[in-house]
């Protein structure tokens, strides 16, 4: 692969996934530590990428308010935000992961909509706030500076003591075999804990990132609820889900 392929492919994945990891990166286009190193390195040179230990962050990624018009496949995750919108209804407590789609659910929401939401997820919190009708929980902790949501001890301890009747979860990667999988430690144990927090839970994610994988496990298949993405439900790339008896949308 030539060196600007490979740099189209890294910047395509961290478009797809907000953050790659060096040694991903390494094994899917199987090139030595080094080239990737260098390859990370020119491209935060040209103001593409953020450079971080270990791999690479988008800067929409990085940033604590995200203009919808930087965001990665806007037009599709503005579909599954208001398809998601649908299933809230007054006087739901509803806790919520971060990410791009997560905050255009926040968007979303209509504004007569009276309901609790919770997260550690410093962009969308600030969203929910601009909400008229709605009560914001801030799950309090360590801030991870490069997901920009709370992590650690204190944040998952809280999180066990809510009950919520429905989790919003922007995955990273989900296919049949793996379930949902993630690249940030600290993220997946906050994802971890809400699933186990709540009664029902929704994943959402572009049709782009159905059937990939990623190195840290999160959740099977069988705790998820509901599937969101932008395709309708009678597509055949959703089949496997239907079968598994999830809910897609």
């Amino acid at each position: 692969m030539l060196k600007r392929e490979r740099q189209a492919f890294i910047l395509h994945q961290i478009n797809l996934h907000n953050k790659v990891l060096s040694s991903t990166l390494c094994q899917e286009i199987q090139v030595s530590e080094d080239t990737i190193r260098r390859d990370l390195q020119e491209l935060a040179e040209e103001g593409k990428v953020i450079k971080v230990h270990g791999g690479a962050l988008s800067h929409s990624f990085n940033q604590v308010y995200y203009p919808s018009q930087n965001v990665y496949s806007h037009t599709q995750k503005k579909i599954i935000a208001e398809k998601a919108a649908s299933l809230i209804s007054n006087g739901m407590f509803v806790i919520t992961s971060g990410g791009t789609t997560i905050l255009e659910l926040a968007r979303s929401l209509p504004p007569q909509l009276k309901a609790t939401f919770i997260s550690g997820s410093i962009p969308a919190v600030l969203e929910y706030m601009n909400h008229p009708n709605i009560d914001v929980v801030l799950i309090g902790d360590k801030v991870s500076k490069n997901a920009k949501i709370t992590i650690g001890a204190d944040a998952i301890a809280k999180i066990h003591e809510i009950r919520a009747d429905l989790c919003f979860l922007g995955i990273n990667s989900i296919n049949i075999q793996n379930g949902i999988t993630d690249n940030d430690w600290d993220v997946v144990q906050i994802k971890k804990a809400m699933i186990d927090s709540s009664q029902k839970v929704i994943c959402l994610t572009i049709a782009e990132k159905i059937n990939s994988v990623q190195p840290i496990h999160v959740s099977s298949i069988k705790k998820i609820d509901i599937l969101i993405t932008e395709l309708p439900a009678s597509d055949p790339l959703l089949k496997p889900y239907v079968d598994a008896g999830i809910q897609v949308m």
